[in-house]
């Protein structure tokens, strides 16, 4: 165990730059594949969603990336991307669709898993079709509704008053699925 705790702190120096990232070696038969997850969060429940996969996956194996404050990513440093945003009157974040959209030959080329974080469960798969582009649902290796969060504490004026009235809540609630988030890192990781 001495040896793969040196590696493993030897990895970290030399990604400092990028804490999280661990890059692919093998050492003993133990193979380390780097994984980004990247998202965009308006108040704060994908984050949450992509805080847990990357707990699901291991802390030090998973990069987080928010597309809010990350203008351009360097895909080649990663293996395995999963990408996520959520629904705001039925449309994903414009982050995340122009993300996928001017990525799409970078990240056909790679490992994808997709989520979406949403509170319409019934328009769910219409909502997720029109999240992300077809050429990469079909490429993921697993796609993911994980439900959502209604927080009206982050919420401005017309946000409340347009969830009230398309949705009848009228308080806090959350509705995350930890189930699916439990499914998509068992996908990623192959189980």
């Amino acid at each position: 165990m001495e040896e793969y705790d040196y590696f493993i702190e030897l990895i970290r120096k030399e990604t400092f730059f990028a804490p999280g990232i661990i890059g692919v070696h093998v050492l003993n038969n133990m193979t380390f594949m780097k994984t980004a997850i990247i998202y965009a969060s308006s108040h704060g429940t994908t984050e949450k969603v992509a805080r847990q996969i990357q707990d699901g996956l291991g802390a030090d194996s998973a990069s987080l990336i928010n597309l809010k404050e990350t203008r351009t990513v360097d895909l080649s440093l990663f293996d395995t991307l999963i990408i996520g945003g959520s629904i705001h009157a039925g449309q994903m974040q414009g982050r995340v669709r122009t993300f996928c959209k001017k990525n799409m030959v970078e990240l056909l080329q790679k490992r994808v898993g997709l989520f979406m974080v949403g509170m319409n469960e019934p328009e769910f798969e219409t909502e997720f079709n029109n999240a992300f582009p077809e050429l990469l649902r079909n490429h993921a290796i697993t796609s993911k509704c994980v439900g959502g969060e209604f927080l009206f504490e982050k919420m401005n004026f017309i946000e409340k008053l347009i969830v009230r009235k398309v949705s009848g809540i009228n308080t806090s609630i959350s509705k995350i699925n930890e189930d699916k988030i439990a499914e998509l890192v068992n996908d990623v990781k192959g189980k």
